[in-house]
């Protein structure tokens, strides 16, 4: 994927330094996640407030505001579960730029409110750009209307191309997600199925997981609007 990185306003800048102990803190983080926070991440920086007083831009009732953080690393790996912790502490939607080695990373999940409980928040898989060089050039912000449009267009640009194809007929982004956690899905069952017909060495069980193959392929394009899919998230 190419990697989509966006221009933030100054207006928009922040600049705070996040003490991991107010993500222990309002995560209910436990010990094992503590050693991951210490192992792989270096610091972490609240960069940009991107709100109606710093981007003219109207709330909407699911987007309140969006916060972009900055994740220095300490050795280029950082678990789902860090990031899932700081989503759990902060009740905005984020957008983490990842940073290590001279180079950066844009990744976020969908967050939005529950529908069984409005204080709560759901949180989808996450979704993520290529590694690329930190001088990279960053695009403008889109155009839209408000931050709930700004947030579709920013978890878009991290999304395989298929999801922008999607967002030009109209498809909602929680709709947009939803598919391509299934894509996700059924692309983890390929390659399960991929193994097993490896594994198998009698002709008439090889006949039948050929079979399933083939309909689980199917199945994946007509996810995918058949376009070629790299769901998941790169390591």
């Amino acid at each position: 994927m190419t990697a989509a990185f966006f221009d933030y306003p100054k207006a928009a800048a922040f600049g705070r330094v996040v003490p991991k102990s107010r993500i222990y803190e309002h995560a209910g983080v436990g010990t094992a996640l503590k050693d991951l926070f210490v192992t792989q991440v270096d610091q972490i920086v609240w960069k940009y407030k991107l709100a109606p007083e710093t981007m003219n831009l109207a709330a909407t009732k699911a987007v309140g505001e969006i916060q972009v953080f900055g994740i220095s690393l300490r050795n280029g790996k950082l678990d789902e579960e860090v990031l899932r912790a700081i989503d759990r502490a902060i009740p905005f939607p984020l957008i983490f730029e990842l940073s290590w080695s001279g180079k950066r990373k844009a990744v976020a999940a969908f967050k939005r409110p529950s529908d069984a409980d409005a204080t709560k928040r759901v949180v989808s898989a996450y979704f993520a750009t290529d590694w690329a060089p930190d001088d990279a050039p960053r695009k403008p912000l889109p155009v839209t209307l408000n931050l709930g449009g700004l947030y579709d267009a920013l978890l878009t640009a991290l999304m395989p191309k298929a999801a922008a194809t999607a967002e030009q007929t109209g498809e909602d982004i929680q709709t947009r997600v939803a598919r391509m956690e299934a894509i996700r899905a059924k692309s983890r069952e390929v390659d399960r199925i991929k193994a097993r017909l490896a594994r198998e060495k009698q002709f008439n069980k090889r006949v039948a997981i050929n079979a399933e193959l083939r309909a689980a392929r199917q199945e994946l394009e007509l996810l995918s609007g058949g376009e070629p899919t790299n769901a998941a998230m790169s390591e």
